[in-house]
């Protein structure tokens, strides 16, 4: 096998750990945000568990990332697929961290049912994960328009997000009993918030492997 077979084979197995470990993140993503509707503790407990899997990928991805450029030296475009890849994983590793965040309220909530119908942070929960496989996408394309697409579409959480804050704000004003109850589904809908913000990481990553500029991407933020 030569050397550049050989390093394409290294970096194509870089690829596949960035997207297995998308994949992971994802089903956390989806896994929370069920056990949050469903007041699964047994659930939530799971999702706790795995999160290390996700965080003994992203080391592994990072090894391996070292090693590549270590070992093969790489230049311009190649360099810059091996750096992007590390920095997606650290992306992928802290949304791990916030649907494990997620699954953590589930059980400090005890069982006890949220304070209000779940519509909207349900919805927030598929727009990440749209906007996190899509972005996956665009990575191994490496297509910038797609990056850019995907990017914008963080403006619609954003501004689930404050709905979601304005009617919990309501809530309390209503009845003061409920502000714990509120805030713990406040604080899902910000991991979820928080959860589009590094897919738009991923996306500037994107831009950076194509173009060498890193630059972010314009945001609204939520407002509130």
């Amino acid at each position: 096998m030569t050397t550049r077979v050989a390093f394409n084979q290294a970096l194509n197995e870089l690829r596949d750990d960035v997207l297995r470990m998308g994949s992971m993140v994802d089903d956390a993503i989806n896994n929370a945000v069920r056990a949050l509707k469903e007041s699964d503790l047994a659930l939530a407990g799971q999702i706790i568990a795995e999160d290390e899997k996700i965080n003994e990928l992203r080391f592994e991805v990072e090894e391996r990332t070292v090693k590549l450029i270590a070992r093969q030296q790489p230049v311009a475009g190649d360099l810059r697929t091996i750096i992007a890849a590390m920095n997606i994983a650290l992306d992928l590793e802290r949304m791990g961290d916030h649907a494990k965040g997620i699954a953590v309220i589930v059980q400090r909530m005890g069982g006890e049912p949220p304070v209000k119908p779940l519509i909207d942070i349900p919805r927030m929960a598929v727009i990440s994960r749209e906007m996190l496989r899509q972005s996956l996408d665009a990575f191994v394309a490496g297509d910038t328009d797609q990056a850019q697409a995907v990017a914008q579409r963080d403006d619609e959480v954003d501004h689930l997000y404050t709905e979601i804050f304005q009617e919990l704000i309501g809530i309390i004003a209503a009845d003061t009993s409920l502000i714990t109850r509120a805030m713990f589904l406040l604080f899902a809908a910000h991991n979820l918030e928080r959860i589009a913000d590094r897919v738009t990481n991923i996306c500037e990553r994107v831009i950076f492997l194509r173009t060498g500029r890193l630059n972010e991407f314009p945001s609204e933020s939520p407002n509130i």
